[in-house]
């Protein structure tokens, strides 16, 4: 019997993006299926921080507040991989995964796009920080995120990390 498998259209700016310390998550196969699509920036400008004791970065729900479009990566993904990055992002009681639009920029095969950006858009699903304490907009707004980026600000990753979860305190606001 054959069954048929859904795929959706994700969208990295942090720390799953290539080269950066959780990408080899995107690259297990043992928690699905992941393909490289293109670097892309967002339609919309959102505030793209790095905060916490672990220099997490965050994009906050905080529609055009950014300065500028924030890039990363798209990926077609399948359910079990989709399933996995949500179980990576807490999602949805610390990150949320919420469909915005992105405009495709660079093809994986590495040649530029070029026209008007509503003729390369896709809606793909993104992790959005949503319940964020508002001193987190007082930050610095990146363009793109690199781990080892001239914010001096690396990314500490799990295995390093004194207590697992200390950080969601220091960023999420609780009513």
């Amino acid at each position: 019997m054959m069954t048929s498998e859904n795929y959706h259209l994700v969208f990295v700016y942090g720390t799953l993006k290539n080269g950066e310390p959780n990408f080899q998550w995107l690259c297990n196969t043992d928690h699905g299926f992941a393909k490289y699509l293109g670097k892309a920036k967002t339609k919309k400008q959102w505030p793209l921080v790095i905060a916490s004791r672990y220099n997490v970065p965050y994009l906050l729900y905080c529609e055009e507040k950014g300065k500028v479009n924030c890039f990363g990566e798209v990926y077609k993904v399948n359910d079990r991989m989709l399933q996995n990055l949500d179980k990576l992002e807490n999602h949805p009681t610390y990150y949320e995964r919420m469909q915005e639009d992105v405009c495709i920029i660079q093809s994986c095969e590495g040649s530029a796009t070029t026209g008007d950006c509503k003729e390369n858009c896709l809606r793909v699903w993104m992790y959005f920080l949503k319940n964020y304490k508002p001193e987190l907009l007082n930050l610095p707004y990146l363009e793109e995120y690199s781990s080892k980026g001239p914010h001096g600000l690396e990314y500490v990753e799990r295995y390093r990390r004194t207590e697992e979860n200390a950080h969601i305190s220091e960023v999420q606001f609780y009513f």
